[in-house]
């Protein structure tokens, strides 16, 4: 005969006599609870009212499901950050190997610690320390962002009740105005450039690309007669970065045709090419771009092929483009994204935009003068 044993209901509490022990020569109380598992877990306490205290306090967190098993409770974030990047590497190689960087920083402080024990004021101190390291704001805040991260996955999962993140303890973003090149900056660029390089110029500050899309774009993703750009892959033949990537950039028919002479000089599948017309990776463009950077008067230090993204958004504005048509051109993923990075050309712009209706009323005037004298 099987004697079935009874599953005890989760969240019953009680508290009953211990002999006495090393630790309670007087003997003591021991609290009991039932988890959601249906095992009883318990802690000895000297005294009754202890004891039935603690069983009931764990057993309001089962009720109210804000309950954490000691086990995972125990959690500490190195253990939690490697479960996490595991599920992690389903996104892009770069995505991946940045997070892995930021994880590494974060291990470095908090490693050891158990997730429950992380706490705001803990946070605000680290935040302070690699503030004094000197690190820029951008690079601290995507820190916290990636801890952030972390921690709110931690609480989905379980682990936590909920995260110490909120946005008392927020460092600043760090926005930056981007450098936008000057017109004749960026054709002297153009020039500098090798000959099997020159389109680098012509994608970035034109239509928009990245480094990494122009290293891959191909004859086939430019439709020169309909005259549209549509990338498909990024280097090294992996999926683009967003949804968004994929949007097709018009360009006019003589941009297809400045950017057909290098293909139809080599046969080559790819726009831009070494020397002997065999395909760039984008380390090799950015070590030529560096070379003829710094041939370019005024262009500081530090500027980069993605610096001509932020020249054909300036560019779009001051031609008058609304924000709708620039987050389609950049390929952004929503127009706050655009304001975000490029609003406060939006702002310059306004200027031109009073200067041309002053001049309409300067114009007004003088035709009223005329017709008075």
């Amino acid at each position: 005969m099987t004697i079935s044993r009874h599953r005890r209901t989760p969240g019953t509490t009680n508290a009953r006599r211990r002999k006495p022990s090393a630790s309670f020569p007087k003997g003591g109380w021991l609290g009991t609870y039932i988890d959601p598992e249906g095992k009883e877990k318990s802690k000895t306490f000297a005294r009754k009212l202890d004891a039935q205290n603690w069983a009931e306090g764990e057993a309001v967190k089962i009720r109210t499901g804000a309950y954490i098993s000691p086990t995972d409770a125990a959690t500490t974030m190195r253990v939690w950050s490697a479960h996490w990047l595991k599920g992690y590497e389903v996104n892009r190689p770069g995505s991946v190997k940045q997070a892995k960087t930021h994880v590494k920083r974060i291990n470095a402080v908090f490693g050891d610690v158990p997730l429950k024990d992380i706490r705001p004021t803990v946070i605000k101190n680290w935040l302070a320390a690699l503030k004094k390291e000197g690190l820029a704001d951008s690079t601290i805040h995507a820190l916290y962002r990636r801890l952030a991260h972390l921690l709110s996955d931690a609480v989905e999962d379980g682990l936590l009740v909920r995260t110490p993140i909120s946005r008392k303890i927020a460092p600043p973003a760090g926005k930056q105005r981007p450098y936008v090149a000057t017109e004749s900056q960026v054709w002297a660029l153009f020039d500098a450039m090798p000959d099997g390089m020159k389109n680098v110029i012509l994608l970035g500050a034109f239509a928009g690309l990245r480094v990494a899309e122009i290293s891959a774009l191909r004859v086939q993703d430019v439709d020169s007669l309909r005259g549209f750009i549509a990338p498909a892959i990024q280097y090294p033949g992996v999926p683009l970065k967003t949804e968004e990537s994929k949007n097709p950039i018009p360009i006019p028919r003589d941009l297809a045709f400045e950017l057909n002479k290098n293909p139809a000089r080599w046969g080559s599948e790819t726009f831009v090419t070494l020397e002997n017309g065999r395909p760039a990776a984008p380390y090799t463009i950015e070590a030529r771009f560096r070379v003829a950077r710094a041939k370019v008067e005024g262009l500081p230090e530090n500027f980069r092929i993605h610096d001509l993204r932020h020249f054909f958004a300036s560019f779009l504005i001051n031609a008058g483009e609304d924000i709708k048509k620039v987050q389609s051109a950049m390929r952004h993923a929503s127009a706050k994204t655009t304001l975000d990075v490029y609003g406060h050309l939006m702002e310059d712009a306004k200027e031109s935009t009073r200067a041309a209706v002053s001049n309409a009323l300067a114009t007004r005037a003088d035709s009223l003068r005329t017709k008075r004298a």
